[in-house]
């Protein structure tokens, strides 16, 4: 899972952001794909590509952020079941016909969002390599050592292996100590 931190409040955001943001959130599926191939992709990214399709969907039909329909706000405030209908039916007088442009450019600004993602996964895919052995031996990664990883530094970091032999040897030792050795300073006296 990649948890990504707000850069602070924003009320709103630039459509160039929000294209850079659907691009990250397709990058979990195409490095899955780069690193395990076709075929082993997992559901993992399903969260990643619900966020995308809905905000590409709000840029569509709220935002105003389509060249092929316009600066219009389509749809209602109810949450839409599918793409270009909500529940109860077609509430705001959108014709089939619209609702069929709505759901194209969707498609097309998430699958131009995956594209982008695709050819800088690709164009990096020596340092996305570097990132998925790395997170295969330490889990996980903080924004501090990302960068030395991709430059090819250790991380001076016990790997989950390391960790598994420790809590394994803690537990043979056992965790209460042994009776007779602990000082506790001077025997109370009586009062």
């Amino acid at each position: 899972m990649v948890m990504r931190l707000p850069e602070g409040d924003r009320l709103s955001m630039s459509r160039d952001k929000l294209h850079a943001d659907l691009a990250v959130a397709m990058g979990g599926r195409i490095a899955e794909e780069l690193i395990f191939g076709p075929g082993k992709v997992t559901t993992g990214a399903s969260s990643d590509i619900k966020m995308a399709t809905d905000m590409a969907r709000r840029m569509v039909t709220e935002w105003g952020m389509s060249e092929e329909l316009g600066p219009i706000h389509y749809g209602s405030d109810r949450e839409e079941v599918f793409l270009g209908y909500s529940m109860g039916g077609n509430q705001q007088g959108i014709s089939g016909t619209t609702a069929a442009k709505v759901d194209a450019e969707v498609k097309k600004i998430v699958s131009n969002a995956y594209d982008s993602a695709r050819k800088t996964l690709m164009d990096y895919k020596h340092e996305l390599e570097a990132l998925a052995r790395a997170l295969l031996e330490y889990e996980t990664l903080n924004g501090e050592e990302i960068p030395r990883v991709i430059r090819g530094e250790p991380l001076d970091r016990v790997t989950s292996e390391q960790e598994a032999a420790e809590r394994k040897r803690r537990q043979k030792s056992g965790s209460v100590p042994a009776a007779g050795g602990a000082d506790f300073g001077p025997e109370p006296t009586g009062a």
